[in-house]
């Protein structure tokens, strides 16, 4: 069988080091925010190019921290795609305000910089660029649009730990960036975990009162706030993750020359690298037009696969009073019937790409 991804082969190979760093938590019995998370937040911000990091307790509290710290609330609206993780629209939803979607770029599956002026309303406050599977949007002329029409940029970099734009690090693009780390990204933590990357203190600093129920000192609380707080025990094994991601990143994209090399393009399209970018293929999405019969004979052969994602945010039903519509967004739709996540995590062989890629050509030949 080959796994869609190794988590317990990744735990296996830092094992010693992972267990040392929780017994540390442990024994000092500080398991809410505390020193290993403090630590982590150092790191993670140097590793991003940031300023400050502000640890939370999921990338969709991170997102939520940062809209608000943008002062974003009722009445405003916030530009975003609909070919993202539902989290994108939930988080801007908790906020009080309402996502306006708009279409992706076909070949890197990101915001169309071309579409966004076209959606500017006099409530927009903001523009949320998703860094999906990896691969950053377009940053410059999004930036340049914020500028001209005085909006916020706020980074939803929950796919793209290590990606880069132009020689810049996702997470500093825009002054302000939310990062996941869930499980299966690649650094992943081993339960919830997220985090607000930033280049201006003041919103670290209005991201540290509101995650910790809006007071700066015990009981005193100036904001209404959250429970959005980091386990000690998380940024403990954050820590030691982070000290190998950039090892588990190469590993990935020699990953994923391997399936550039080998799978059969006249069987599947697949993912394009923006130039002059880093792509940290979080996953390895190709397209194909039958794709149920392509992931059911991985299957047959022991092979897991993903689809991210198979219903766009706007034609979900809790999304439905939006007002959107089947046809709104077409390069979103087309890609939502479209791809196919193969496996690939930092310890998958050449070997194991080759018979992924074997099954592939076999399937869609048939």
């Amino acid at each position: 069988m080959i796994p869609f991804a190794d988590l317990q082969a990744q735990y296996r190979g830092i094992k010693a080091e992972i267990d040392a760093a929780v017994g540390r938590v442990l024994d000092s019995a500080q398991f809410i925010l505390g020193p290993a998370v403090a630590e982590f937040e150092r790191d993670f911000a140097r590793y991003c190019h940031a300023s400050e990091t502000v640890a939370v307790n999921s990338g969709t509290s991170a997102l939520h921290l940062a809209l608000l710290a943008a002062g974003i609330g009722a009445g405003d609206e916030v530009i975003t795609v609909p070919f993202t993780f539902v989290a994108t629209a939930a988080a801007i939803g908790y906020t009080g305000a309402t996502p306006v979607f708009v279409d992706i770029e076909p070949d890197y599956f990101t915001i169309d910089p071309s579409k966004i002026e076209a959606a500017i309303t006099p409530h927009t406050r903001a523009i949320v660029p998703v860094h999906l599977y990896g691969q950053p949007a377009d940053m410059e002329p999004i930036l340049d649009i914020a500028r001209r029409h005085g909006l916020d940029v706020i980074e939803d970099a929950a796919q793209a730990h290590g990606a880069e734009y132009h020689g810049r690090r996702c997470g500093s693009l825009a002054g302000v960036a939310a990062f996941s780390f869930y499980p299966g990204k690649n650094l992943g933590a081993y339960g919830e975990g997220g985090a607000v990357t930033t280049t201006r203190a003041e919103v670290a600093t209005i991201c540290r009162t509101l995650r910790d129920w809006g007071q700066e000192k015990r009981y005193e609380h100036r904001l209404k706030g959250f429970n959005y707080r980091m386990d000690g025990i998380q940024g403990a094994i954050l820590g030691v993750k982070l000290r190998h991601l950039e090892a588990w990143t190469e590993q990935r994209r020699q990953v994923a020359t391997w399936y550039a090399e080998t799978l059969d393009r006249e069987s599947v399209r697949l993912p394009k690298a923006r130039p002059d970018c880093r792509h940290v293929y979080h996953v390895y999405a190709v397209r194909t037009d039958d794709r149920d019969r392509l992931r059911d004979q991985l299957t047959s052969h022991g092979i897991q696969s993903g689809i991210h994602y198979p219903i766009p945010v706007h034609l979900q039903p809790a999304y439905a009073d939006l007002g959107y519509g089947a046809g709104d967004f077409p390069n979103a739709e087309a890609a939502a019937r479209e791809v196919l996540s193969l496996p690939l995590f930092p310890e998958m062989t050449r070997e194991q790409v080759e018979t992924v890629a074997a099954v592939v050509s076999a399937a869609v030949h048939v």
